[in-house]
């Protein structure tokens, strides 16, 4: 029993684990035990099963993997927590809330049982596209509840090396926009203390630059990087690129069109998911390569109601169609090592 429980806490260790990007995104807050908690679990799944199982701790394991009695101390409040607290995701369509955990049950000797809730499958496991793998060794060692949540959000743009978040955007996922609503209390109780623990505790390292409009504080461009860059991750592989792309943009697009949509990106498969989804809600867009390029170069967003819709202007401007030479161009800074921030 004591050699099973071994293997287990090592798997857990060693094993990348796997979450979905909407996931990372969602809103929800919670305290440092139950996040940790979270990670673990998720760490024990299979991405590739069919279906969520039960997976099962004991109290002990949480001390060997974490090393911190007080936490140990704390993992009944924190089930109870995890049992009662809603997560909302946001869907093409909708908006998912649910509760992170159906059930847990304790036995006798430390062991806990615990169900992820039903409605968490497609965000856990079969994931195709759009997920992030990450070690919970990177994040065993953080103190603030942001900094796990601050973690995950840079490592889903490691690869890219650079992230832009609202601060309002930021503040819901969250959920601190009432607790610090002036953003130089957000700053120095957020943003600092993760800033902090990311970069001396994981194998991430970021800066921080403040985006301001007129006066204030509207945006964060994080400038992220690894501590361990093994050459063959210092150049993204084109060809797993656009098969990643061709996943999410089913359209009869050219070899070369789609890596000027990825250079315009700077191989940002997200950005460019999320302006495709906008576009197929537009519809009637003769030429969806140069909406893509633009939207992507202007970070157009969504009109957030029909009134608003109505007076933006964004689709009377024509969108351009590029010659083979403006392909190439394109396709050359995709190549190119180093992007200019």
């Amino acid at each position: 029993m004591i050699k099973l429980q071994k293997e287990k806490i090592e798997h857990i260790l060693n094993t990348d684990a796997t979450i979905s990007n909407s996931l990372i995104e969602a809103k929800y807050k919670l305290p440092i035990v139950e996040q940790k908690i979270l990670h673990m679990l998720i760490a024990q799944i299979d991405f590739n099963d069919k279906r969520l199982k039960v997976y099962s701790f004991h109290v002990s394991d949480f001390l060997k993997i974490f090393g911190d009695k007080n936490y140990a101390k704390q993992v009944k409040k924190a089930l109870d927590t995890l049992l009662n607290t809603k997560v909302r995701v946001t869907k093409e369509n909708s908006f998912l809330e649910t509760h992170w955990l159906a059930s847990a049950e304790y036995f006798v000797g430390g062991k806990i049982e615990l169900e992820f809730s039903e409605k968490l499958k497609p965000f856990l496991i079969q994931l195709k596209k759009e997920f992030t793998k990450y070690n919970i060794i990177e994040i065993n060692k953080f103190k603030s509840k942001f900094s796990v949540r601050i973690y995950l959000l840079l490592k889903q743009y490691r690869v890219v090396g650079k992230r832009t978040l609202k601060i309002e955007e930021l503040k819901e996922m969250l959920q601190v926009s009432e607790l610090y609503p002036e953003y130089r209390n957000f700053k120095q109780r957020v943003l600092k203390v993760a800033y902090k623990e990311i970069n001396a505790l994981s194998d991430l390292i970021f800066e921080y630059k403040e985006i301001k409009v007129g006066r204030k504080v509207d945006s964060i461009l994080f400038l992220i990087s690894s501590k361990f860059i093994q050459k063959e991750e210092k150049e993204p592989d084109i060809d797993d690129l656009i098969d990643q792309l061709q996943e999410s943009i089913k359209e009869p697009l050219r070899i070369k069109e789609y890596k000027a949509i990825l250079a315009a990106a700077q191989n940002d498969i997200n950005l460019i998911t999320t302006k495709y989804n906008i576009a197929k809600k537009q519809g009637n867009i003769d030429n969806l390569v140069g909406w893509l390029i633009k939207a992507v170069e202007t970070d157009y967003s969504e009109p957030t109601s029909k009134r608003a819709q109505s007076k933006n202007k964004f689709n009377d401007f024509p969108q351009r169609q590029y010659s083979e030479e403006e392909l190439e161009e394109l396709e050359r800074r995709l190549l190119l090592k180093d992007f200019e921030i």
